[in-house]
């Protein structure tokens, strides 16, 4: 066995011929994932998927966000069957895809899966999803169908997301919009499903544990100002590196100057990429709030207690409507476009001016602000993960 798959119970090698033949009967599910957004979003998944007296599902988790990942997996009480540990600093995406691809396709080996679930757009995704493939196992893949068409935006997660449905054999798109894109793109009506975004699932369940622990959690952020208006800010996109992260510096600065009755809080990812603009261009300012990344409870917690949402994420595009929180999102393109046609987001791109007045309306205007976090979420309404599980359970009936 290949030195970087770790096992979390190494006693299950030796019994896997036996268990098996003894389960047989049932219907073998792997579900891989590796960055904390994706553990979020399959987390609805796994426990339905477990629930059923059909399925014998593993989880294997390929640890692409290691620290942030087990954060996740803790709070949601995932247990991990394999482990691939590919995290190794500043690794590249040929080096980790290709990694990945052995790591897999020997756990794939192992398991005999009939089915792997995988979700989103990451380098996860798609060497799962190719290991997958070339053992002629389906896959069914979660979050399916969303599209920019600019093969360098998200990079690389648009071309991921494109190889991804070319090999899947279930679409779970998570709006009509995706559907219809898989329809363009040849895919079979009868192999795409409407399910909402799980998303939405794992966020309801975490505000509210956020809400029952909030004493516990409060005092984490005691050094900001939380009494005043909050502009959660969230960067780390590829594409945004070197002009673009600093013009949205640039942009923060100038807000808060505008503004010094607003408490900005940034949790800064660890990129070296993100790191140094951010801070050479807002260390010392009074009213901003640079602080290390958040576990997911906390910044579900912080998410919660904010007034306006700025981000190049993708996955906050969905989480912060579905709390009413108006979404400015730093990218020229998304494949999330039913945020904005609802009007509960706005793209803003990386201009300087256009991100500080873009912020400075919402903050002045009580009724652009009111449209935008009183909006329509399109992304479903928490029951995504049983839905997934059920349409699963009659395909292998």
């Amino acid at each position: 066995m290949n030195a970087i798959l770790r096992r979390s119970k190494p006693q299950l090698f030796n019994s896997l011929t036996r268990e098996n033949m003894t389960r047989s009967s049932k219907t073998r599910v792997l579900i891989s994932f590796g960055t904390r957004p994706e553990a979020v979003k399959m987390a609805s998944v796994v426990e339905a998927v477990k629930e059923r007296a059909s399925f014998d599902c593993k989880v294997c988790v390929t640890a692409q966000h290691r620290q942030m990942l087990d954060q996740v997996l803790e709070l949601t009480g995932i247990q991990s069957d394999y482990d691939l540990n590919l995290m190794t600093p500043n690794q590249s995406l040929d080096t980790l895809t290709a990694r990945g691809l052995t790591a897999m396709g020997e756990v794939l080996d192992e398991f005999q899966p009939d089915v792997v679930l995988v979700q989103g757009d990451t380098t996860t995704t798609f060497f799962s999803t190719l290991a997958a493939f070339y053992r002629k196992i389906k896959v069914g893949h979660v979050e399916a169908g969303l599209r920019t068409y600019n093969l360098y935006a998200p990079f690389p997660e648009e071309v991921n997301r494109q190889l991804t449905s070319r090999m899947a054999r279930w679409h779970f798109a998570p709006t009509q919009r995706a559907y219809d894109a898989l329809l363009a793109e040849q895919i079979a009506a009868d192999k795409i499903f409407i399910t909402g975004n799980t998303v939405v699932d794992a966020l309801l369940k975490v505000v509210d544990i956020a809400k029952k622990r909030s004493d516990e959690i409060a005092p984490r952020f005691q050094s900001i100002d939380l009494d005043r208006r909050v502009l959660l800010v969230t960067g780390h996109r590829r594409e945004n590196f070197g002009e673009g992260f600093q013009n949205i510096c640039d942009a923060l600065r100038r807000i808060a100057e505008r503004n010094p009755d607003l408490s900005i809080v940034y949790p800064v990812h660890l990129n070296p990429n993100v790191q140094q603009p951010v801070k050479s261009t807002l260390q010392g300012l009074d009213n901003v709030y640079l602080i290390e990344p958040l576990d997911y409870l906390s910044f579900v917690w912080l998410l919660d207690q904010s007034h306006i949402v700025l981000t190049d994420s993708g996955g906050i595009q969905e989480e912060a409507p579905s709390l009413g929180k108006p979404v400015l999102v730093m990218r020229e393109t998304t494949e999330r476009p039913e945020a904005v046609e609802s009007g509960v987001a706005k793209l803003v791109g990386t201009d300087t001016g256009l991100i500080a007045d873009s912020v400075q309306t919402l903050l002045d205007s009580a009724s652009e602000y009111n449209r935008m976090s009183r909006a329509q979420n399109p992304y479903g309404d928490g029951t995504s993960g049983i839905q997934i599980a059920d349409i699963l359970e009659e395909a292998f009936r």
